[in-house]
């Protein structure tokens, strides 16, 4: 680190840990520890941490962890926690909501509800935060991130901000990538504007608690889990296909296939990131062999193996 990043990095005001265990923060609570973490202070603290960081140092945005897996071997980067700090919730006109980017998307379908607008009701059924779902065009029960989206703000690697339109990314299931005529260099999400409609906050309430109702009856919520952990491919429902491959209850170590929904995993107790890792593998290599289907991790793996 040059004279330059060292004054940037003693004029911060958030909190460095070193080695911090990841099972502390993902939804799993199995993996590795990071070689750093950082915990801002506010935007403009982690605007200046990221202008203090060697260019070449790998970097992770996390907020709840719901859809993350760090291996074992742990992460020998700079892991930044997001979730209870870009926290702001805010309404901006009769017809839009603007969350940062560690807020819980079922807290923009209940604060939306609250005040009247309509169509962020699905966002009560996706377990993390707003980065995540901008990051992975998260959906579920008909509705996706990126549909009610007014506008994004990034943070890029040298501390600028931006905000951008839907029309610079390009926006698939499941998947978000900014167009190449506008990546000039890594940025990541640190908010977005939600364009909804005005309708009956009391219908929109009922919606969400229907919602609910339906995740816990069909999802095992009961025993840490990072949700859904392949996309659904085309035409047909990954649950099924491992599920009519015989793999529902399967177990490795201390990590199972649900025997409630097949395309969860769980662990039942003290299941290493190595055990999920190894299911993850089973479910894609066994459905291939028996229906010629690529499964596609919805899930990030990272870091390395034991």
């Amino acid at each position: 680190m040059n004279m330059a990043e060292t004054e940037l990095m003693n004029a911060l005001r958030g909190r460095w840990l070193l080695d911090e265990p990841m099972a502390r923060h993902v939804s799993w609570r199995a993996g590795g520890q990071a070689k750093r973490a950082y915990v801002p202070a506010d935007l403009d603290d982690l605007a200046l941490m990221l202008r203090g960081l060697p260019s070449d140092e790998p970097l992770m945005f996390v907020g709840l962890g719901s859809n993350l897996l760090v291996r074992d071997g742990g992460y020998g980067g700079t892991v930044v926690f997001t979730h209870g700090v870009l926290s702001r919730i805010a309404l901006v006109d009769e017809r839009a909501v603007h969350a940062a980017a560690g807020v819980a998307s079922p807290k923009v379908a209940r604060f939306a509800a609250m005040h009247d607008l309509v169509g962020a009701e699905f966002l009560a059924g996706i377990p993390g935060t707003v980065g995540g779902a901008l990051a992975m065009n998260a959906g579920c029960y008909g509705g996706e991130t990126w549909r009610i989206v007014r506008d994004v703000t990034t943070l890029a690697r040298d501390g600028s901000l931006r905000v951008r339109k839907p029309s610079e990314y390009q926006v698939g299931y499941r998947h978000v990538s900014l167009a190449p005529e506008h990546a000039l260099q890594q940025e990541w999400f640190v908010a977005a504007t939600f364009e909804l409609d005005a309708g009956s906050g009391t219908e929109a309430r009922a919606r969400i608690r229907d919602f609910l109702a339906r995740r816990i009856a069909t999802q095992p919520l009961g025993k840490p889990n990072a949700g859904s952990v392949f996309r659904n491919p085309p035409g047909d429902y990954a649950a099924r296909l491992i599920e009519a491959c015989g793999l529902k209850g399967r177990r490795i170590g201390g990590a199972q296939i649900s025997d409630k929904h097949a395309n969860f995993i769980v662990n039942l107790e003290g299941a290493r990131a190595a055990d999920i890792e190894a299911l993850i593998s089973l479910a894609q290599q066994t459905v291939m062999v028996k229906y010629g289907i690529g499964l596609e991790c919805e899930v990030r793996v990272v870091g390395e193996p034991a």
